[in-house]
């Protein structure tokens, strides 16, 4: 049978490219951003009552409004917005399936959409999949900065979605209210929707506070905000995530929705409303990952990498110039993984062109030991410049 592949030039994405290269040699995997510890066991007993208490059928399509009306007061309290829990927001399978719903509102064959590089790596392929285009805008080391200039000048007639991450991934990267009213002005004067990717809205460091599109009256009229319950309660394989956009846009997203999931994991909806009561399950994240940000900083500076500022996610770009620079980014990665045993993602596949700046990300979101055992495997680097 003769099949024509909407995505004809994707293969196999370089996390699991990198995790299958740890596995093989036995490497400890800091490329893929999944915690190794245990959840709160309060939220799987949660979850488990649920279960017994027989919530094991099909949730509301939206989500379970009980979870949606604990989402509304968790944004009142970290964000001071009132949004309204029935109208405003819908649980989704994940960040992922929010993203590409969200994507297949704003767009149609022949449309653009900007992306800014270094970028999370489905955001482009879900945009071709939907026959759109995606216009890649480069951002650069080490602050990556954003040159609303260069923005602008990417827009043409067909422009209709701007799609940001913040914090940023892999760039750890955090919106200013400088760049949220730049945005706000910007989709105002060309009318585009704004997809706000801001899973890790907690893991924002050194006092800084996460700067949401929903705070911003002009952006929240014409944005979708993404969030993810696998990055704040360390359950990436849980896929539970939601999305928040005004009335007439949610209306959209949801016809398209019940015909893609149309609900997700009830018993976990109703697990991860009961957590929801407590928010010092989500207001201490930030003191939690910025120690362990911090440990792992002080080992890869030991062992002779220069690292980027990490203000937010849990990653940490560091360059290798002073270790390996004759390699390019996917090389080093490897030699790292079979030589040293720790295991990283180039970021040169968070860039359409593939750039290379010599620098890899390890992701922070692991145990103590874990990241003891890395830095032990690591030092040697440091004599062997």
């Amino acid at each position: 049978m003769n099949l024509r592949s909407r995505l004809p030039d994707v293969g196999t994405t370089i996390f699991s490219v990198m995790s299958q290269l740890a596995l093989d040699h036995g490497a400890i995997n800091l490329s893929q951003g999944f915690p190794d510890f245990a959840l709160d066991p309060a939220l799987l007993e949660h979850v488990n009552d649920a279960m017994r208490q027989g919530h094991n059928q099909y949730a509301p399509m939206p989500g379970l409004l009980a979870l949606r009306e604990a989402i509304a007061g968790k944004l009142a309290l970290g964000q001071q917005v009132t949004v309204d829990p029935v109208s405003e927001i819908t649980i989704t399978a994940g960040a992922t399936q929010a993203l590409f719903t969200a994507l297949a509102v704003g767009l149609h064959a022949g449309d653009q959409a900007l992306v800014l590089d270094p970028s999370y790596d489905s955001y482009a392929p879900a945009i071709t999949a939907l026959g759109a285009e995606p216009v890649r805008i480069k951002l650069a080391p080490p602050t990556f900065a954003l040159d609303w200039q260069q923005i602008e000048d990417a827009i043409t007639p067909r422009t209709r979605v701007i799609i940001i991450n913040n914090p940023g991934n892999p760039s750890t990267r955090v919106w200013s209210r400088v760049d949220r009213a730049a945005l706000a002005q910007l989709a105002e004067r060309y009318d585009l929707l704004v997809i706000a990717d801001e899973v890790y809205e907690h893991l924002v460091y050194d006092g800084a506070q996460h700067s949401s599109v929903l705070a911003e009256p002009a952006l929240r009229a014409r944005s979708i905000a993404v969030y993810s319950f696998g990055k704040t309660f360390h359950a990436t394989g849980w896929k539970i995530g939601y999305m928040v956009a005004p009335p007439a846009i949610t209306a959209e997203l949801r016809k398209l929705h019940q015909f893609l999931v149309f609900s997700v994991h009830t018993p976990a909806q109703f697990g991860l409303a009961a957590h929801l009561h407590d928010a010092s399950h989500w207001q201490n994240l930030a003191a939690e990952y910025q120690a362990r940000r911090d440990h792992l900083a002080t080992g890869l500076s030991a062992a002779g990498f220069d690292l980027l500022p990490c203000a937010g996610t849990y990653f940490q770009l560091a360059s290798y110039t002073r270790i390996r620079p004759d390699l390019d980014e996917l090389a080093f990665a490897k030699w790292l993984t079979t030589e040293f045993g720790v295991a990283s993602i180039p970021l040169s596949p968070f860039y359409g062109d593939g750039a290379n700046h010599q620098l890899v990300r390890f992701c922070f979101a692991k145990r103590p030991e874990t990241l003891d055992a890395a830095i032990a495997r690591l030092a040697p680097l440091a004599q062997a410049r």
